[in-house]
Order: structure tokens, then C-alpha cells, then sequence
């Protein structure tokens, strides 16, 4: 798949081993050392979390001007996040090694809790079909945010961090955000186009929304969506594009001697895959398929949106191996993360009937449902989703050439995405209100310590409340030009000079080191 191999930028892998920070330490009892610790996932968005500050009693003038000069400010306080996809897909890992890395829809959300409790990742999404296992995240320290993932995949797959550095591929803030809206569009996939990767990023994106660990991450997959529509809708490349299950049932019927309408279909699952595959089964002639399920209720739906004379007949789990015997051609797609069929299994089976020569298993889950073992046996032909390229090349030409119109558009859109994360990351607003209610507090309790003994409790509150006006009503026309929903390029490109001159003639840079040292001072008391 030269085509697709083409959209993809892969970045030179990096070193992924964390190497420690050697700073010099002063001898100055005002000494502040930050340590880098686990970040409370669901109530720290900032970086106070991320780091101690162990203050000696010395002045908070003396500490901060410390801190700021600290090699490790750049890292934990001015830096922003880095967007990093970990992953590999059908271009660069083996299907066995991909099926053993999978994670299945129903883990996803476990996954990214426990990728979001990794020391230097704030925010995560799982990608996870049959040709890609992809982790995006938002990490705190590039490398070291790489290594924990990666130790992570090792820990859950049992596959070697050295095997998994081989044949992943690293991608980077703009190269990440691209190959998104590639793998959305369906730039990135082995049938070039097809439209069912959009369903799947979409589903990627309720799932981190439901999860709830930050903005960064699914506002990616939100806008990568949107990319994914556009290119379909402006330049019609799915049109004519085979999807992965009529890829398969265009495979299976390449391989069955006869025809169609004679031979006995087995399909086992009964989910959107499965559903699509007795689509294109009916599309293709055939009257009469078996479908197995762990429930009857969505055999019954697909059984209801039936032609008339296509019969559709369900059967439970426990009858696999009796249909299996009757069947021609089984194509199996259930989120099953053992082999249904093992050599034993098959070999048991009486010779296929309609006088062909050899069962035909057509396996398009990952991780597989069919043992690579059933190969081996003369009864049988098993063919998986890496199988599927002799049947996709069709048409590609055409494609290619709209995949090509597509650029511009994913370029589009990833400028307009990485313009807003610039707005949301640089904490300008933040910064600036802190700043002057600071002020503001400090002047009411100035004035307090003068003139309030007198005043009542109701005059108190008077002037708090007629000093937030003020500092509110001052704000409010320099807030409206620091906000912006990065839908307006020229309007995202004043807001974010808007927000470099806000933070140098307020000098708010300082402003997070001081809340870290007064929180730090408060912890203490």
C-alpha cells in the first residue's frame, strides 16, 4: 500500500530511556529542589502537582527568584504538554503482534485511566482496531511520558519493550495531529477511504469524553472527525472504496468454487462487522446464511432490515462446531480474545460439503478467532485481516489521486487545531485573574486592617463586592480578546498576539511559580 504509506510521516524513533536531570545544587539555605511526582489525574490540571517545593523559612522574594532561575522551570512550569501517538498498524508490526497489543472497545476506558495515572501523562485515548493499536496522549515530559506508555504496552501484552520499540512508530504534536486526521479520513488504511475507521475514531472520542481527563486529547479526536467528513464529503474518496467486510466476502467468494447462491454461510458475530458482512453476502446473491450470537435480539434486528427470501437463521455459541460442519464459508468477527477454532476443533470435522476441497475460514477479528494451527490442516483454508490486500487494490489509481486533493484539507484543518491548543495552553486568562484579584485582595485587606474596625459586617461585604466589580468590569473587554474557538484563522492568529503582549506587559510569567510557593507555604501551616 504504497499510497497510504505515503500520508504517514514517520518521525525517526527516539531514544525512549529516561535519563536523569543533573542540576547543580547550591549551597544556599534558601535551596528549592522540585521532584517530579504522580499527578492526581482527576482534580490536577495545572502543574502545581506535578512538583514538591521543599521551601527553607527564607523569604518568598529569595525562593521565587530561585525557581525561576531553575533549569527545571522551563520543564514543569513554561513548556506545554507534548501530543504523542505511540503506535503501531499493519505497515510496521505483524498481525501476531498487533493481536496480542489489541484492546478491545469494552477495556478502553480502563486503559486510559491507567494511562493517565503514568507519571508524565495527563491525558489519553486508545485507538484500537483490527489493522492499528494507536495511543495518543497529552505527556508532561516527552521522553520520559514515551517510556512509561511503553513500558506500560510491554506490561500488558508481554511482548519485550525492545520488540515494541522495533516496530512502533513515534509521532509528535503537528505530525501526531496529522496522522489522526489522515487515519480519519482513511488515508491511513489498507482499503484507502473506507469509512468505517470514522465510526471507530468517533467512538474513541465518547469514550475520553466520558472519562473526563482533560480537553487536549478529545478536542484531537473531535476536530479529527471533523477532517474525516470533509475529506469525504469534498473529495469522494470512498466512492467506490471496498470496506474490511466487503473486502472479505469479496475474498471468499474468490476462493469458493461455484456458486454462491449453493454453498452454506456461517457467521459467527453478530456485531457491526458481522452485520456488514451479511450485507454484502445478501448484495452478492446468497439467500441463506446462519448467524451465530451470544444473543438472539441482534440477529432479530439484522433478521427485520432482510429483503424478502433472505433467510437469515440464528443459532446459539453452543452449536458452533455442529454449523461449522455444515458451512462451506465461516467468517468470523467477535471480540473474543481466544481462538474459537483450534486445530483440534477442526479436524474433527466432516469433509466440507458441497464437494469442495477445503473449508474456507474468513477471520477478520484481531486478536484472531481462528488459530494459525487450522492452516496446517488440508481441510481447511484460513485467510485473516492482512489477506485482505489482493482484493483492495481495485480502483486504487482513482483513489490515490483523491487522497492527494485530501492533503490540503488535513493541512487545514491541523493548522486550526494546533492554533486553538496555542489559545488553550498558554493559561493567559488564568494568569491574569489571579494576578489582579491578588492585588485586589491585598489592598482590601490593607484598607481592613486601617479602616474596618468600625464597619459592620454588611459595609465588609460592600466593599468586597464593589472592588470585584471594578477589577471584573477592567477585565472584561481584554478577556474578549484573549478568548477564541479556533474556528476563525485570523481571529486565532490576533487573540494569540493578544495573549504574548498581555503576558509581557502584566510580566504573568512569574505568576505560577508564586502560586506554587504560597501553596506550598499554606500546606505548611
Amino acid at each position: 500500500m504504497a499510497v497510504s504509506n505515503a500520508f504517514v510521516v514517520v518521525s525517526p524513533k527516539l531514544e525512549t530511556s529516561s535519563s536523569s536531570n543533573h542540576h547543580n545544587r547550591s549551597s544556599s539555605p534558601d535551596l528549592i529542589r522540585i521532584h517530579t511526582l504522580p499527578m492526581n489525574n482527576r482534580t490536577g490540571r495545572g502543574l502545581i502537582h506535578r512538583a514538591r517545593c521543599e521551601l527553607s523559612s527564607s523569604s518568598d522574594s529569595s525562593a521565587l527568584n530561585q525557581l525561576k532561575n531553575s533549569p527545571t522551570n522551563d520543564r514543569y512550569t513554561r513548556e506545554r504538554s507534548s501530543i504523542v501517538v505511540i503506535g503501531l498498524s499493519y505497515h510496521t508490526a505483524t498481525l501476531e503482534m498487533r493481536e496480542k497489543l489489541a484492546i478491545p472497545e469494552a477495556e478502553w476506558p480502563r486503559a486510559i485511566t491507567q494511562l493517565c495515572a503514568l507519571n508524565h501523562i495527563e491525558e489519553a485515548a486508545v485507538l484500537s482496531t483490527c489493522y492499528r493499536i494507536e495511543i495518543y496522549v497529552s505527556a508532561l515530559s516527552l521522553h520520559r511520558g514515551v517510556k512509561e506508555v511503553t513500558d506500560w504496552m510491554s506490561k500488558r501484552s508481554g511482548i519485550s519493550v525492545s520488540d515494541i520499540c522495533q516496530h512502533r512508530f513515534l509521532l509528535y504534536n503537528k505530525d501526531a495531529t496529522q496522522h489522526l486526521f489522515q487515519v480519519s479520513a482513511g488515508l491511513d488504511s489498507l482499503v484507502l477511504g473506507e469509512n468505517q475507521i470514522q465510526s471507530q475514531v468517533k467512538q474513541v472520542e465518547k469514550v475520553v469524553k466520558q472519562q473526563g481527563f482533560g480537553r487536549i486529547i478529545s478536542a484531537l479526536f473531535e476536530k479529527a472527525i471533523k477532517a474525516g467528513k470533509r475529506v469525504r464529503e469534498e473529495t469522494n474518496i470512498a466512492s467506490g472504496a471496498v470496506s474490511v467486510s466487503s473486502a472479505a466476502v469479496e475474498l471468499a467468494l474468490t476462493k469458493l468454487p461455484g456458486s454462491v447462491s449453493s454453498a452454506m454461510m456461517l457467521v459467527i458475530g453478530a456485531g457491526n462487522m458481522g452485520r456488514l458482512v451479511i450485507k454484502h453476502l445478501v448484495a452478492k446473491g446468497c439467500t441463506k446464511i446462519v448467524v451465530m450470537n451470544r444473543s438472539q435480539e441482534r440477529v432479530a434486528a439484522i433478521r427485520e432490515k432482510m429483503q424478502p427470501g433472505v433467510e437469515i437463521i440464528y443459532k446459539p455459541l453452543e452449536e458452533m462446531l455442529a454449523c461449522a460442519a455444515e458451512a462451506n464459508v465461516i467468517f468470523t468477527s467477535t471480540a473474543s480474545e481466544t481462538p474459537l477454532f483450534l486445530k483440534e476443533h477442526v479436524e474433527i470435522l466432516p469433509p466440507c460439503p458441497a464437494d469442495a476441497d477445503a473449508r474456507l475460514f474468513i477471520d477478520i477479528s484481531v486478536p484472531r478467532n481462528v488459530g494459525s494451527c487450522v492452516a496446517e490442516l488440508d481441510g481447511a483454508r484460513v485467510y485473516n485481516v492482512d489477506d485482505l490486500k489482493e482484493v483492495v487494490a481495485a480502483n486504487m489509481e482513482d483513489r490515490a489521486r483523491k487522497a492527494m486533493e485530501a492533503r490540503d484539507i488535513i493541512t487545514e484543518e491541523s493548522i486550526k487545531f494546533e492554533g486553538w491548543r496555542d489559545s488553550m495552553t498558554f493559561p493567559t486568562i488564568k494568569k491574569l485573574r489571579s494576578k489582579t484579584e491578588r492585588i485586589r485582595a491585598a489592598a482590601v485587606e490593607r484598607f481592613m486592617s486601617k479602616h474596618g474596625k468600625d464597619m459592620d459586617k454588611k459595609t465588609r461585604e460592600a466593599v468586597e463586592n464593589v472592588t470585584l466589580e471594578i477589577v471584573n468590569r477592567i477585565l472584561h473587554d481584554p478577556m474578549k480578546h484573549l478568548r477564541c474557538d479556533g474556528t476563525d484563522s485570523r481571529v486565532l492568529h490576533e487573540t494569540l498576539e493578544n495573549m504574548q503582549a498581555v503576558n509581557r506587559m502584566y510580566e504573568l510569567d512569574g505568576e505560577l511559580l508564586e502560586e506554587k510557593i504560597r501553596a506550598k507555604k499554606r500546606e505548611q501551616k
